[in-house]
Parts: C-alpha cells; structure tokens; sequence
C-alpha cells in the first residue's frame, strides 16, 4: 500500500490518520472543505475545496489525480452531526447529514471507479458510528438525534450494497465505529471530561490502522468497531457482558 486518500483531514479522525499514514512513508493525499490547515503537516498533499456533501466532489480529485496512479487505501472520515428531539426537528440539518453521511460518499466513490483510480486491490473504508446500528438502539437510551443515527445507517446500507456491487472488481468496502472522540478546544487541547471511554483522535487513528491491515476480501460488506464495545452504551443490554466482547468487534447491523 503506497497511495492513501482520506477525504475529511482537516481535523480529527482523518488529520490525525494523516499524519500517521504519512510519517509510515505512505503517499497521502488529504482533503479540506474549504482551506487547507494552517499548521505545517509534512508529507501530506492537500486538496482543498472538496465537499463530500456535493456532487462534484469526485471530479475533482480525478481532475487533479496523477494518470496510472491507483488509489490503494481511501478512507472516507468527512460527516456532519446536528442534536435534535421529536419536538425540536431541522429540516435543512437532516438534509444536510444525508448528504454528507450517506449520499455524497456514493456518488464520490462511484466517480472515483468510473476514472480508474479506485481499481482491483484498492480498498475503502467509510468511518462511520455505532450509531447507525439498528439493533444496538434500545430503550435505555431513548430517542431522538433522528438525522445522526438515520444517515449512518443509510451509511451502512450504502457500504454494504457498495460491498456487493465492487466485490466483482476486487475491490472490498468495511464501515467502522472508531469510538467517540473527545471534543477539541479552540486552544488546541483536548477536554478531558466527557465520556470516560472517549479518546483523542491519534488514539482512535491508532486503533483504526492496526485493523485496516487486517481488511481483505474476507471482510468486505462488515461494520466493525475497531476499538471494541467499551464506548458503546448499549452493549450491554444487547451484546451481553462488555468484558466478554473481542476487540475488534464485528457489529450487528
């Protein structure tokens, strides 16, 4: 594995991720909304003005992708999360998580194929959250947050039948949960409060890159969470005892 994108590296999951795969000698290519980051990051080749919520997001990498260069890992970490209660919906929030969650990686992933840069051996992964898994809902927890958890799961049903319909082209497709991170201040620092089994995002980077070297074929079509059940509420109740669950965790859809 040489050539790495990771669309959505401006912070977090997917900058952290970045900056690893770089210093491991990867080629990687990395994707801002709108500017890229301020801060130096060696190695890393950005692409600025790419919106995952748009539908010529994947044009334009393709228009400024080098000829005969393979995409060998992307890794798609771009999302949106907006709170809602039953009483207090946002039309124009959900629609914007649609979009940036479930459809935008679609049309991004279907683009990319079609220009030959995502071909045999290359391999996708779509961050997504165990809060796209139906059977981890449960009354515990209540409702309500009906965009989040309905675009990861349209997410999942987006990377599973991609799993199906690339499988021919050698080419798998896995959704993870790399847990909860923990929220970043202004200054930079990262709170220590919160979730307890929240982590930063080079920790999350960390774990996710130990299984990405385990995904083949053989796990193509699967949700994972890279970390395990420890962050998930609903465990538990579910899945049985935490402390009896394997890490990684295959997750129930």
């Amino acid at each position: 594995m040489r050539n790495v994108l990771i669309v959505g590296a401006t912070r977090g999951l997917g900058h952290s991720l970045a900056i690893q795969y770089s210093k491991k000698g990867m080629h990687v290519y990395a994707t801002a909304r709108y500017s890229i980051p301020q801060v130096p990051t060696p190695g890393v080749h950005w692409i600025p003005n790419v919106d995952i919520a748009h539908e010529g997001a994947g044009r334009r990498i393709a228009a400024q992708w080098e000829e005969e260069t393979k995409i060998d890992l992307l890794v798609l970490c771009a999302g949106y999360f907006a709170t809602e209660t039953f009483e207090d919906l946002h039309w124009d929030k959900e629609v914007a998580m649609y979009k940036t969650v479930a459809i935008g990686p679609l049309f991004f992933i279907q683009t990319l194929v079609h220009a030959g840069l995502l071909k045999t051996n290359s391999r996708i992964v779509l961050v997504g959250s165990e809060n796209g898994s139906i059977a981890l809902r449960h009354e515990s927890q209540g409702g309500g947050n009906y965009g989040g958890h309905g675009s990861k799961a349209a997410l999942n049903m987006v990377g599973k039948l991609l799993s199906l319909d690339l499988k021919q082209k050698g080419i798998p497709v896995a959704i993870v949960h790399t847990g909860y991170l923990r929220k970043e201040n202004k200054d930079g620092p990262f709170e220590a409060g919160g979730d307890k089994h929240a982590v930063n995002p080079d920790e999350a980077a960390n774990a996710l890159r130990d299984w990405i070297e385990t995904f083949n074929m053989s796990k193509t079509g699967q949700f994972w969470a890279v970390r395990g059940a420890a962050d998930i509420k609903t465990a538990e109740a579910v899945l049985g005892p935490v402390q009896n669950l394997p890490t990684p965790l295959e997750l129930p859809w």
